[in-house]
């Protein structure tokens, strides 16, 4: 199988080799320079008790919080304290200098009426920080945004959403408030946290610079749509670590709507999505630079490692190390079709531009999947120079869901009817697979026409190394 495409003559390998190692150590050097956040606040601390919050869950808290929250402020900075108890608020404005801290016990939860969110939808969050400084919440509580409140009728498949678009207040499908928003905020710190049922988007992060997430704990409603765990949006110099994600739709999801993002780096983290696990897009109108992913855990996902490139955006220097992957069907409601790895760069509609994906490495990745690894560029958007070195991924179906479908969304070609393959390849100038050992379950070679399926008129420079493939050994 070695030899199946190209063969590769030993310099070559040893050449590739080098440029491997080296490539790796400029790489990890680039990420060891990610600044976060360094601030010391001053010791004063303000109870949310004291300015008269209830804390019974029925009663709104939100003017005594803010008082609470601007004389903190007020005074040059702290922390904002909610001992035990139910705290429903409408919007919460968190200013710079302040950390709330939500103690273990301590519910903050968010109002599900229209009235309780300010008038541009946009601003539609539980807690919502905009242009702060050395801003933060922590504490071991909860913020809750009762989204199952929201929820107009349940169904295992998808549960159909209240959307707020009637009003006139935004369009379409999905006009529920967020949980927790950074908007143009410098030095973030979110840890030692839980945050629960988001009627839409989880954590937020837009257009800030050095931000740290870690230790926080986040929890959709499996069954809800975009209620996505964590969004990092035009925004640089970005950590998250040690979070445990468990959700419906994508859990950590980096967009490019405004401007680039550069120097994110994510690592130990544990998650189960509907959706994709890691997602880069779909909103990429600008680059994404220096990513890293390392040591993460994914289960029972309807896809592992997504790039959904669809808006002109240029992806490079982009590395994913040792995870763990397993993925499965779910409904075809919900994109995605059981890829433990999926890269795709195709235009959004007739009016987008075609971004290039460039310099992705995958190395010491093992995955049990329903379906193969699917990597489809277009014609003026090539994905190039992708490396997989020491992958390790065992097919095998156990869901009743069809299979024998290649989702393309959003855009694109939609749904589109195709046999299974252990890799599906188009558009592409520049692949590498090294070490990889494939294999399949006994029962499972029906459903499966290749190991590798490729279009050859679009499919250059390919390179395999120790390609193996097997039946499981149980």
């Amino acid at each position: 199988m070695a030899s199946l495409l190209f063969p590769v003559s030993a310099i070559i390998i040893c050449m590739l080799l080098v440029f491997l190692s080296v490539s790796e150590t400029a790489a990890s050097s680039k990420y060891d320079t990610i600044a976060l956040p360094q601030y010391n606040l001053p010791t004063a601390t303000f109870s949310v008790t004291d300015f008269g919050a209830a804390g019974d869950g029925k009663r709104y808290d939100t003017s005594h919080i803010q008082a609470a929250v601007d004389a903190c402020a007020d005074a040059g900075g702290g922390r904002v304290r909610f001992p035990p108890g139910d705290y429903l608020t409408a919007t919460i404005f968190l200013r710079s200098g302040v950390v709330l801290e939500i103690e273990k016990g301590a519910r903050v939860l968010g109002g599900a009426r229209l009235g309780d969110y300010p008038l541009e939808s946009w601003r539609w969050y539980v807690v919502l920080a905009e242009n702060a400084t050395d801003v933060g919440i922590t504490g071991g509580g909860v913020i809750d945004g009762q989204g199952m409140k929201f929820v107009q009728q349940i169904n295992d498949r998808k549960n159909i959403m209240v959307s707020w678009n009637t009003t006139g207040a935004c369009y379409g499908d999905e006009c529920r408030p967020r949980l927790v928003g950074f908007l143009g905020c410098q030095n973030v710190r979110v840890w030692n946290i839980r945050l629960m049922e988001p009627a839409y988007w989880c954590l937020h992060i837009v257009r800030c610079q050095k931000t740290s997430i870690h230790d926080v704990s986040i929890y959709g409603d499996f069954d809800t749509p975009n209620n996505d765990g964590i969004d990092i949006e035009d925004s640089n110099n970005t950590v998250i670590t040690r979070c445990h994600i468990d959700t419906g739709d994508d859990a950590i999801c980096p967009k490019t709507y405004t401007g680039p993002i550069y120097n994110l780096t994510a690592t130990n983290c544990w998650i189960r999505t509907k959706s994709s696990a890691i997602k880069l897009g779909s909103a990429s109108s600008f680059a994404f630079k220096n990513l890293l992913f390392d040591n993460i855990t994914i289960v029972d996902s309807h896809r592992g490692i997504g790039f959904q490139i669809r808006d002109g955006g240029n992806v490079s220097g982009i590395t994913f190390s040792n995870i763990k992957i397993s993925t499965r069907y779910y409904d075809p409601s919900w994109w995605g079709r059981a890829e433990p790895i999926y890269v795709t760069s195709c235009p959004r509609d007739s009016n987008a531009a075609e971004g290039s994906i460039s310099d992705v490495l995958f190395v010491n990745i093992s995955a049990v999947s329903e379906n193969g690894i699917f990597l489809s560029g277009s014609k003026q958007g090539l994905l190039s120079n992708l490396k997989f070195i020491n992958v390790n991924v065992t097919y095998r179906r156990w869901t009743d869901f069809p299979a024998g479908l290649v989702d393309y969304r959003p855009g694109c070609q939609g749904l589109v009817n195709h046999s299974m393959a252990g890799i599906m390849m188009e558009h592409i100038d520049g692949l590498v697979i090294e070490n990889m050992n494939m294999r399949w379950f006994e029962n499972e070679y029906k459903h499966w026409d290749n190991p590798l399926d490729l279009r050859p008129s679009t499919v250059h420079n390919i390179s395999l190394f120790n390609f193996q493939l097997d039946r499981y050994q149980q």
